[in-house]
């Protein structure tokens, strides 16, 4: 029985275009290029949606309702917590139970970015911003 072969520089020719077009579609779709994504132990990105969505999302999910499991992780939608700007200071800071302390992976600038981005987003209305004052007041 006589069998074709394909010879091997045409195989890894085309497995080789092959993934290079789906990498091409895949950064296409998403926008990713846009993203800032941190690459040390200190965070680079500098908005509120930015530090939301790569730092917090994961454990409080995209739209802020929490969730539990392996652990729980409170709600920040619609969360009366969150109206004293100087308690999620705190947390964020700090950290308490499951929550890790981000206090030495974020800037001033950032904890009240993302603070404020929390306390104006997912139905919190809270309008008075926190500022980078307050964060350094709370480091004391």
């Amino acid at each position: 029985m006589m069998r074709a072969s394909i010879p091997a520089i045409v195989t890894v020719t085309l497995v080789t275009s092959t993934l290079l077009s789906a990498g091409a579609a895949v950064g296409q779709d998403s926008g990713a290029a846009k993203r800032t994504f941190s690459s040390g132990y200190r965070f680079v990105e500098m908005t509120g949606e930015e530090l939301f969505a790569n730092v917090c999302q994961g454990c409080h999910m995209p739209d802020a309702t929490g969730a539990s499991g392996a652990g729980t992780y409170p709600s920040l939608a619609g969360n009366k917590n969150l109206e004293s700007g100087s308690y999620p200071i705190f947390l964020v800071v700090n950290g308490r139970r499951g929550m890790p302390a981000f206090g030495d992976m974020m800037t001033d600038g950032q904890v009240a970015a993302v603070v404020n981005y929390l306390r104006t987003h997912f139905g919190n209305t809270y309008q008075d911003a926190v500022t980078t004052k307050d964060v350094q007041d709370a480091r004391r």
